[in-house]
This record gives structure tokens, C-alpha cells and sequence, in this order.
């Protein structure tokens, strides 16, 4: 895998988003067709993606480096929370506080990231995807939901332990240690509904940006220091936490590339759950997923480059 192969497939499914855009333009899609398909991809199609992942002969050595990116991920996380932490968590203004602070740690792993690894590596990619993913999943629900919450209001875990993704991961995992196979219909069934995922995901993307209205008050240098953390800073701290732990191959590339998708999408609806101004929150979204076409080859490349 090169720099211009990744570059071309960026490439590739910013065009799938371009197909969203003008949906959204000839208005062939409404806000619930599109809300409609987001829970269609987030419950019934990724989780499809995952088990079918899963569905592969047991390797040792494939597991010790599953295990090895796992860690990886919680120091990095650990960290990129910390740092964010410092850096916006006396901003004066909460709503830009609770944006900057989310959008800085938290990518687009599910909408961006397992998508773009499907298309990249196929299943063997997804399969250590998947651990970028669970750890967006449990991170996300704990403490980026506790920053548009008040101190007071309880983590709802029984939420995390039944989000039909997670439940995906420890199915497909025992799937992975026992040598588990899907019956033949059922396992074709599971394939074909997992294959929609990168498509369907690029158009709704699109569909979202193209709703965008820019305008200069958007442009908070806070919001420019979150892109520079999201997009370029915390990706490169992946990079040399995976050498560190001696993380190689693809397992290597494909957290590397999970960890720098832009901004997750998730941060406008929890600033509109806590009643607050979606603006800063949209405009991070969308120009944080804008750059990611120049700053995701950059990072391969520079993983590449360590390696």
C-alpha cells in the first residue's frame, strides 16, 4: 500500500460524498431519510461488517497484535483527553468548550473509518478496525457524552454494553477464537448488507455536508486549534505509540488511518441534546472532514515513513 493508493481512494470516496451532495441538492433525501439511514448503518449494517471481519481462520500472531492495538488505543486515548483537556478545558465559553474538547479526541471511526479500511485492506483490515472502533464506542459514551452532561447526571452503561456494535466485536471475537463459521445463506446475507457500508456512508456524509452554511463567525481560532489537534497532532502521537508497542503491518496502518479521520459527526447532535449552538460544532465537522483529504495521506505517509 502506497501513498498514492490511499490518496486515490480518499479521492474516491470524496466522490461517493460529491453523490450525497447532489442528492441532498435535487432534495431526493429529507432529514428523517437521512436520520433513517444513520441508524440503519450504525445498527444493522456495520455490525454486519464486523462479524463477516471476525470470519477468519485463528491466528496467534493475529491476536497479539489485536491485543498490542488495544492498548494502544486506551494510552492514546488517555492521553488525547488529557491534552485536550489542558489545552480548551478553561475556555470560558462551555459550548465551545464541550465542541473542542470532543472534536479534538474523538474521530469519525465508524462513518469514515471503517469504510475507508474496507475499501483499503478488505476484511483483514477491518478486523483490527474494529478495536479503533470499540474504543470510540466506550470512550465516546463515557466521557465525551460526560462533557455535554451536568456533573450530576449518571453514564447510562447499559447503553454501551448493548450498542449492537460492541455486541458485533464479542461475537465476532469468540466467532475468531473458536473457528466459527456462519451457516452458507445467513453468511452470504451478513456479507451483502456489510458490502453497502462504504457507499452508504459516503453519501449520507455527503448528504449532511451539504447543508453546511459557512460564515466567518464559524472560524474561532479555538475551532483551528481543534482541526490542527484532530487532523495532524494526535494521529502523529498514534503513530509512535503503535512503533513503541511494536505494532507492524496492517494492524499498524489501519489504526494509524482509523485515528486520523476527522472529526466525529456525533458532536453536533450531543451539542444539540445539551441545548446548546450547533455552529461551532458543524463547522468543525465539516472542515476537519474537508482537510482530511490532504492530512489522511499525510499521516500515512509520515507512518510510513517511522516504520
Amino acid at each position: 500500500m502506497n501513498i498514492g493508493q490511499i490518496t486515490n481512494q480518499i479521492i474516491l470516496m470524496f466522490c461517493l460524498m460529491l453523490v450525497g451532495v447532489l442528492i441532498n441538492k435535487f432534495k431526493f433525501m429529507h432529514a428523517q431519510t437521512s436520520n433513517d439511514l444513520t441508524n440503519i448503518l450504525l445498527y444493522i449494517v456495520s455490525p454486519c461488517l464486523i462479524i463477516n471481519a471476525f470470519e477468519q481462520k485463528y491466528s496467534a500472531s493475529r491476536i497479539n497484535q489485536f491485543i498490542l492495538v488495544a492498548i494502544g488505543i486506551v494510552v492514546f486515548y488517555v492521553i488525547a483527553i488529557i491534552v485536550s483537556k489542558l489545552i480548551f478545558g478553561r475556555l470560558e465559553n462551555e459550548n465551545l468548550r464541550r465542541i473542542t474538547q470532543y472534536g479534538s479526541v474523538y474521530s469519525n471511526a465508524g462513518f469514515m473509518g471503517i469504510p475507508l479500511i474496507s475499501a483499503l485492506f478488505g476484511s483483514n483490515g477491518v478486523f483490527f478496525a474494529v478495536v479503533s472502533l470499540a474504543g470510540f464506542n466506550i470512550f465516546s459514551w463515557t466521557h465525551g457524552v460526560s462533557l455535554f452532561r451536568d456533573k450530576d447526571e449518571k453514564i447510562d452503561f447499559k447503553e454501551i454494553i448493548l450498542n449492537p456494535n460492541i455486541i458485533a466485536i464479542v461475537v465476532g471475537l469468540l466467532m475468531f477464537v473458536f473457528s466459527l463459521r456462519l451457516p452458507g445463506t445467513i453468511n452470504t446475507v451478513v456479507k451483502y448488507v456489510g458490502s453497502i457500508n462504504t457507499p452508504l456512508s459516503m453519501i449520507v456524509i455527503g448528504n449532511s455536508l451539504a447543508n453546511i452554511k459557512f460564515s466567518r463567525d464559524m472560524f474561532d481560532k479555538n475551532i483551528g486549534l481543534t482541526l490542527i489537534l484532530r487532523n495532524l497532532i494526535l494521529p502523529i502521537i498514534m503513530v509512535f505509540l503503535l512503533k513503541y508497542l511494536g505494532v507492524t503491518g496492517i494492524a499498524y496502518y489501519t489504526t494509524i488511518i482509523m485515528t486520523a479521520c476527522p472529526v466525529a459527526g456525533i458532536v453536533v447532535l450531543f451539542t444539540l441534546q445539551a441545548h446548546g449552538d450547533a455552529g461551532p460544532a458543524i463547522s468543525l465537522m465539516s472542515i476537519s472532514t474537508i482537510l482530511s483529504l490532504v492530512t489522511i495521506p499525510l499521516i500515512f505517509a509520515i507512518g510510513g515513513f517511522v516504520l
